[in-house]
């Protein structure tokens, strides 16, 4: 309304707005994540490659590498990696300033093992501050009984996220 009247905006409510708007994006993409949708599908381990095909359209040099035996694991666990992977590529892509990021998926008897490394701009020094994100990821794998660290890498820069899933407990 001041801008119409050409009277000049604090710069707390320009922030202001613009937290509103940021808090608007990230509630639809939760939403978006939260629709049950019958007709399709949730997206698992199979989709996990798309992510990464989509994340270097985007321009990040991004691989995934699968180690171990591929066996089948829980929906809820297929599922909450794909998140996982998801959100982890999403936010290198909008605060990482990364070149390169790796996904790389290890398959044991007893866990999915989900390592999501860049090496943007995060430094060891600093502490990542917790945001939605962040926040679902923890509360997806704690569901399941498994650990998550999201943090800054020791050495050259750049951030890891490494979630490790139960699959025998889940079943």
């Amino acid at each position: 309304m001041a801008r119409r009247r050409g009277e000049q905006v604090p710069q707390a409510l320009l922030a202001i707005r613009e937290a509103g708007r940021e808090a608007t994006r990230e509630l639809r993409a939760t939403l978006q994540a939260l629709r049950d949708d019958d007709t399709t599908p949730p997206h698992g381990l199979d989709h996990v490659a798309v992510l990464v095909e989509r994340a270097c359209a985007l321009g990040l040099d991004a691989t995934l590498t699968i180690e171990g035996q591929r066996h089948d694991v829980p929906t809820t666990v297929g599922r909450t990696a794909y998140r996982i992977i998801q959100e982890s590529l999403t936010n290198i892509a909008r605060h990482a300033d990364a070149a390169t990021a790796s996904v790389r998926i290890h398959c044991r008897p007893d866990a999915l093992v989900i390592r999501i490394d860049d090496d943007g701009k995060a430094a060891p020094e600093t502490t990542p501050t917790p945001g939605v994100g962040l926040l679902g990821m923890r509360e997806r794998v704690t569901a399941l009984g498994g650990r998550l660290r999201a943090e800054p890498r020791r050495q050259g820069g750049g951030f890891t996220v490494q979630a490790e899933l139960p699959v025998d407990q889940t079943a």
